[in-house]
């Protein structure tokens, strides 16, 4: 193997079995509380809340290191706007023309449809691009590795940091999303990955009973 530089390990914390027991049960509950939300507060949420959230999302392991993603945060009104009318104009399609019955059947529990008037009304958005070029260092264009891979982990790094400041998120996937390049700016070689919607819940905000299964730790782990 060849030399290459390194550094040592930053220490972990000395928990006891009991400890690192408790604490992995206490993070499970915790975000066992998370909710997909579809009803937002237009209230405020402080910029430093949102960039400590994309750090943290930022220290997910990728693919050679190379970190193929981008975070755009739309906050201004009239740029939520210009998305909202943009993905409501992708899901009447959907709706309407392209999903088969079998799709539609497994939204109708959820109560989803081609309103999505909280892409105006909650403060912050996060449109997530995954790079096909790129590099850890600024001006890299070398070939990104498991760029898919890599931003979900990361997304779902900025989910749980989210969750844990206290605020609902919600995750968007029109199609073909397009239409965030563009009004995000962003170049040719980025692909939209989701949009997530981030806020307070408004006060009469409801969770659809059937979000609420969840699969047991059999049907969803296995020990080989």
């Amino acid at each position: 193997m060849k030399d290459h530089p390194a550094t040592a390990h930053p220490p972990l914390p000395a928990y006891d079995d009991a400890e690192r027991v408790a604490r992995a049960e206490a993070f499970r509950d915790h975000m066992a509380s998370r909710r997909t939300v579809r009803d937002y507060s237009d209230r405020p949420v402080p910029r430093a809340v949102v960039e400590a959230a994309i750090l943290t999302a930022g220290g997910a392991p990728s693919g050679a290191n190379h970190q193929p993603w981008f975070f755009a945060v739309i906050e201004s009104p009239e740029t939520r706007r210009r998305v909202r009318e943009a993905a409501e104009a992708e899901e009447r399609d959907f709706y309407e023309t392209k999903a088969p019955q079998e799709w539609l059947d497994a939204l109708a529990p959820l109560g989803t449809d081609p309103d999505k008037s909280f892409l105006e009304t909650a403060p912050i958005l996060i449109a997530v691009f995954a790079q096909r070029r790129g590099g850890p260092r600024p001006g890299d264009r070398k070939k990104n590795y498991y760029v898919t891979e890599s931003v979900g982990i990361a997304t779902g790094l900025l989910i749980a940091a989210l969750h844990d400041a206290g605020l609902a998120t919600l995750t968007h996937t029109p199609a073909p999303m397009g239409f965030l390049a563009e009004i995000c700016g962003r170049p040719d070689d980025e692909k939209p990955f989701l949009l997530l919607v981030a806020g307070h819940p408004a006060e009469d905000a409801t969770v659809p009973v059937a979000a609420l299964d969840k699969k047991p730790l059999d049907l969803i782990a296995a020990w080989v």
